[in-house]
Parts: C-alpha cells; structure tokens; sequence
C-alpha cells in the first residue's frame, strides 16, 4: 500500500492546518502525520483524504475530520500503556491515532460491514489494536473494564451510565453528547461517585446508536 512523498508533503501541511485551529500536543500532531489517511478512503476520493473535513465511508458512516480527532486526542491526554475504550471504530482512523500514541485499544463498532472491514484494514497496514469487538458501544466492554480513558467518536443524546462505570478512578472520556450538534463533553473520574465535567463547543458526529449487536 502506497504513501508517497506527495502524500506524505500533503500530510505536512494538514498537519500545519490543524496546529492553526489551536492543537498543541506534538504527540497528536506526529501521530497525525505518521497515519496514511489516504488508506482508510477509496482510492478515487484520494484528493479528498488530506483536506481536514469528514467523509463519507462505508454502511452510512463517515471518516472523521483530522482536527476532530487531534481534538478529542487532545483532551484525552493518552499516555503510552494506556488502555483506551474506542466507543465507535469506523473507518479506524481513531484507532490507529490511539495505536501511534502507544496505547492499548480496545474498540467497539457496531456496523458489522464495517467492522469486518476495518478489522481487516488495520491489521493490514500494521495497527493493531488489543481488541475489536462487533456490538452495542452504549454498553462498552464490561469484560475488560476498568479503563484508563475512553472516547467516543459518535454523537450520543446522553452519557451512558454502563461507560462511566467502565473508568477508572483518576480516568478521563471524551464524548460528544446531544442530537445536532453535540456538545464536546470531558468527563473526569474523581472517586468511585463523582464525575467533573468540562464542555468544549459544539461538534458533529454521526448518531450512536443503541440495542444493534
């Protein structure tokens, strides 16, 4: 799978777009860079793949804006070793951002055209997550819980209380909740019942939707 030099200049200057809009962790930023968005597209929308904008991807779903991603990166505050829950896989864009930074991703796609998709594509092109799973990202992944962070790269009308309970005391989830737009949500684990919250603007997503595994 190619990533030329063209490609990779394309991905310079994204990356210089999205420092612009106010992201500063050169963490996200080199993750950013080393990913070859133009993979996670169909080879004829390639033009399209290092603008920074969604698009439209397979079974109704989009590939999210590259400074949506550094954004929810951004207050993520992902350290390397971390075990990150991914509500919403995709395209898998989010998970190879994650997998760059070093961490353990566990993610959830509910879609399962693309779930077999993508869980094909990323091992192809040498992201490896801890574990994909095809199901209800509403109810998380009990089973591997507690998690350091979570992130949810769809828009939810509440936060589900089955992903709160999934986070670590100390821990942090990023989530946009609401119809449309969604309001860009952090949660911050205090102790075993207090949550601080911070909102940071209004954001698009998809729907996350419920009760489709």
């Amino acid at each position: 799978m190619e990533d030329s030099y063209r490609q990779q200049g394309k991905r310079k200057i994204l990356v210089e777009q999205i420092r612009e809009k106010g992201i500063k962790d050169e963490k996200v930023l080199a993750a950013i860079n080393a990913i070859p968005r133009h993979l996670f597209m169909d080879s004829s929308f390639e033009d399209h793949a290092y603008q920074d904008k969604a698009f439209p991807i397979a079974a109704g779903q989009t590939i999210s804006q590259p400074y949506t991603v550094a954004f929810q990166t951004e207050l993520l505050q992902v350290k390397s070793g971390e075990k990150i829950l991914e509500v919403g896989t995709g395209s898998g864009y989010q998970a190879a951002a994650l997998c760059e930074l070093g961490a353990k991703v566990y993610t959830i796609e509910r879609q399962l055209e693309l779930y077999k998709k993508t869980k094909n594509f990323l091992q192809k092109i040498g992201y490896r997550p801890k574990y994909m799973s095809f199901g209800d990202g509403y109810k998380g992944l009990p089973e591997f819980a507690p998690f350091d962070k979570i992130i949810v790269t769809a828009g939810a009308p509440y936060i589900p209380k089955a992903l709160l309970s999934q986070l670590k005391v100390g821990g942090r989830m990023v989530i946009p909740v609401g119809e449309d737009p969604q309001i860009m949500t952090l949660l911050k684990r205090q102790s075993v019942k207090k949550f601080e919250k911070e909102t940071f603007g209004e954001f698009r997503f998809v729907p996350l939707l419920e009760d489709k595994a």
